[in-house]
């Protein structure tokens, strides 16, 4: 059951702890088998969401401090997805857990085959900035509900989120099977040194080259939560109201920091003055005249991100925005028209408040343009036409997918999210969160009591054509 009041506060390791030493007495609870039992799993779930619950303002608080989050954006989409995770996980983890029985071959009866499904043991999970909470702690879902022991490093560029969770978490989970160590690259270096069983990243695609490479010496399995530049094609049958609406909502959401959100857009070039005359309404009508002053829009984490930013406004034409801030790290929801494909933006994903639209003539030239670039975590289409849709689903290859609107697909649990190709690998959410965390054991249990005389030694051709007829 979920506890009112945290568990007795735990010593979280701090930089200068022996990490190796953190990584064994993860490992040894994992080997005393506590934390396979459902009772153990459903219990730290339980405590996980009075973390969530109990301690949303203190979060909530980091959010604002680090992103400039409103309550309402933090608690949508770092605390209301991450409760209905848990929630899921605890309804359905002990189905999950269940064997599977498979048919047997005559060749091996009397016996059984089955799929055993065992937690893999340690894992760890590098968390990034741009949702510090959700993403430092919805992997745990999947890690806890699958029985392992997990260590978790949070992103030191969203600072005051970081020291927050290293609170928390051995406050309220079991602090002999999960531990959380801040800092940046030389901790990470120092982690990444270590065996685990499984390491969870969410973050650039630069990085993750740099955590598979790291992960190979060890042979250690890896899900990589990557990015890359998001396309949005809007077609010339599309509610361009809905379109605008949907788009406008999905790029500048925790002002355009988010791994799914469309990167650029291709519009049929027979809409694109009215698409782009919605855009530009549908800005000011969410973020006012002045956008600083709005209490929904959120800021730049950093100044070395900013300053990558503003690099971006003077590459192609300023439909809207594109005034910003050094001092409050604030920049415009901005869309921009008339952009060279060799720009840094067209080749960079943007991750920021900038949303570069370019005309198309049809859709085969923006399925051709799609695939000429790397696969994206997520593409969009917006269209009246199935046909359409369903081309562009079949001929072009992404991570997941919505057909009109964007990044909503990422909330529904029983949808694996994940990347391919240079966007990421593995899924994860719901079930496929469990899946990540848990080896599929083959099992053959075989009686004693017939022993087939044809499978040993002498063969022979009569041997051998029995055992074809068994196989």
């Amino acid at each position: 059951m979920t506890a009112a009041t945290p568990l007795a506060s735990s010593p979280s390791p701090s930089p200068s702890t022996d990490i190796a030493a953190t990584v064994a007495r993860l490992r040894r609870t994992f080997r005393s088998g506590r934390t396979r039992a459902p009772e153990w799993r459903d219990a730290q779930l339980g405590r996980l969401k009075a973390l969530v619950t109990e301690q949303r303002e203190k979060l909530l608080t980091a959010l604002e401090a680090d992103l400039g989050k409103s309550s309402f954006e933090g608690y949508l989409a770092e605390i209301a997805l991450l409760l209905k995770d848990i929630d899921h996980a605890r309804k359905h983890f002990r189905d999950w857990m269940q064997p599977e029985r498979v048919s047997t071959p005559m060749a091996l009866q009397p016996g059984t085959c089955r799929v055993q499904r065992d937690p893999l043991g340690v894992a760890l999970v590098i968390a990034p900035w741009n949702y510090p909470v959700q993403l430092a702690l919805e992997p745990l879902v999947g890690v806890i509900a699958a029985g392992n022991c997990a260590l978790l490093k949070p992103s030191e560029v969203s600072g005051e989120t970081s020291k927050v969770l290293a609170e928390l978490v051995p406050q309220y989970l079991d602090p002999d099977a999960f531990a959380v160590v801040e800092g940046g690259v030389p901790e990470t270096t120092a982690l990444l040194e270590q065996k685990f069983d499984h390491i969870f990243f969410t973050g650039s695609t630069n990085v993750g080259r740099i955590i598979m490479a790291a992960a190979a010496k060890h042979l250690t399995p890896v899900t990589l939560e990557l990015g890359g530049k998001s396309p949005t094609i809007v077609d010339s049958t599309a509610d361009l109201d809905v379109a605008a609406r949907r788009i406008i909502w999905g790029k500048f959401f925790n002002a355009g920091q988010t791994c799914v959100a469309p990167d650029y857009v291709l519009v049929d070039d027979r809409v694109a003055t009215p698409f782009l005359d919605k855009l530009r309404s549908t800005i000011r009508k969410f973020y006012g005249a002045d956008p600083k002053r709005s209490r929904d829009y959120g800021r730049i984490v950093s100044d070395r991100h900013f300053q990558r930013l503003v690099k971006f406004l003077d590459q192609g034409e300023v439909v809207c925005g594109g005034e910003h801030d050094a001092a409050t790290r604030f920049i415009a929801p901005t869309v921009l028209t008339d952009v060279s494909l060799d720009a840094p933006i067209m080749g960079e994903e943007i991750f920021g408040p900038i949303l570069p639209v370019l005309k198309i003539g049809s859709i085969g030239e923006a399925i051709d343009f799609i695939n000429d670039r790397p696969k994206p975590l997520a593409l969009y289409v917006f269209t009246r036409d199935k046909m359409t849709a369903d081309r562009v689903l079949t001929e072009t290859s992404s991570g997941g997918a919505c057909i009109n609107d964007a990044l909503a697909h990422l909330t529904v649990l029983d949808l694996p999210f994940g990347g391919v190709g240079e966007s990421g690998m593995g899924a994860y959410h719901g079930k496929a969160s469990f899946d990540t965390f848990t080896h599929l054991k083959s099992v053959l249990s075989k009686s004693n009591h017939l022993d087939l005389e044809v499978r040993y030694p002498p063969y022979s051709d009569t041997k051998a054509k029995i055992l074809e007829k068994l196989m």
